[in-house]
């Protein structure tokens, strides 16, 4: 009885790998296609896992990782112990927070008021018109915002003095960094965020809409009884993802708004990890601070997504 139960299970497994052989040759492009994606994960964020380590070490380049002494958590203990770390971890904090508030809500409106135009035309002129900054570097927005915001020949300040109002020191200004951050954020990605949205409300079915409008709903009832719960699962999982990364503002934009004047409101924990870290040679440090942030992101996002499934949303996992 055993050997047929044996045979039975041989038969069962070599059955489920025939099937599973199949469905991978018949579905095998878009394994292909699939392809430079997993590449790029694998090359670009799995394999970079193994430097990790040195965040616990004494890191030598002449050494190697192998080489280097090992110190255990002295370098975490320097992060939490440095004088400056609670005000570069609020800093961050504080933009990320204006970032959900101001920024991600930003992509679903436009998203919404694009799907209430219905002259074609105008539609993609402005689509393009709100995704064209995606495609400029920060170094070109902060530059624009350079020449219109300085106090010598500036329009915004040459406005504010016709007038009869003093001229503002924008950029050198601690209290104006933030408001000029999270503009620029939006300014560059707030269109680029609507194509994931507009995708959502391509595909809702019409027929929703036409039995709304038989019952005699108008555009804005039938946008927050159809619209908007169908896009809930798709705000929900970008949310889950925005907070991973709670505490990578990006390095690029920052560093170019940062200076001198400002630095004790603009300093976040990846300008720090460049000044500190990586420009005075401190390898393992910097290490550790990314480390600590990843940690940071990945219980946040265990945390946020738990909450998202009890309240009975799919999550990320």
């Amino acid at each position: 009885m055993q050997d047929v139960h044996a045979v039975q299970s041989v038969v069962e497994r070599k059955q489920q790998s025939s099937e599973l052989g199949r469905r991978l040759w018949r579905n095998k492009w878009i394994y292909v296609m699939l392809l430079p994606g997993i590449l790029y994960f694998i090359v670009f964020k799995y394999v970079p896992m193994y430097g990790l380590i040195i965040s616990f070490q004494n890191y030598k380049p002449f050494k190697g990782v192998s080489g280097s002494e090992w110190v255990g958590f002295e370098h975490f203990q320097r992060l939490f112990t440095e004088p400056d770390f609670l005000n570069i971890l609020s800093n961050t904090l504080i933009l990320f927070v204006m970032n959900i508030l101001f920024y991600f809500p930003i992509p679903i409106i436009m998203a919404l008021m694009l799907n209430e135009v219905r002259g074609e035309f105008f539609k993609k002129t402005f689509q393009t018109i709100v995704y064209l900054p995606h495609f400029m570097s920060w170094v070109i927005i902060v530059s624009i915002s350079f020449v219109m915001l300085t106090m010598d020949g500036g329009i915004i300040n040459d406005i504010i003095e016709y007038f009869g109002f003093e001229k503002i020191n924008f950029l050198l200004a601690p209290e104006w960094f933030r408001p000029m951050y999270i503009l620029q954020v939006i300014w560059r990605e707030a269109g680029w965020g609507t194509i994931i949205y507009l995708a959502a409300i391509a595909s809702i079915d019409p027929g929703l809409y036409e039995a709304a409008r038989m019952d005699g709903a108008g555009r804005l009832r039938q946008m927050w009884h159809i619209t908007l719960p169908a896009l809930r699962s798709v705000i929900i999982v970008l949310l889950i993802l925005k907070i991973g990364a709670v505490l990578e503002l990006g390095f690029e934009h920052v560093y170019l708004l940062l200076n001198s004047m400002n630095r004790n409101v603009a300093e976040i924990i990846d300008t720090y990890v460049y000044t500190a870290g990586l420009k005075q040679g401190q390898f393992s440090y910097s290490a550790a601070i990314g480390l600590f942030k990843s940690f940071i992101g990945l219980v946040l996002v265990m945390i946020v997504n738990r909450i998202a499934k009890k309240m009975g949303e799919e999550g990320v996992y």
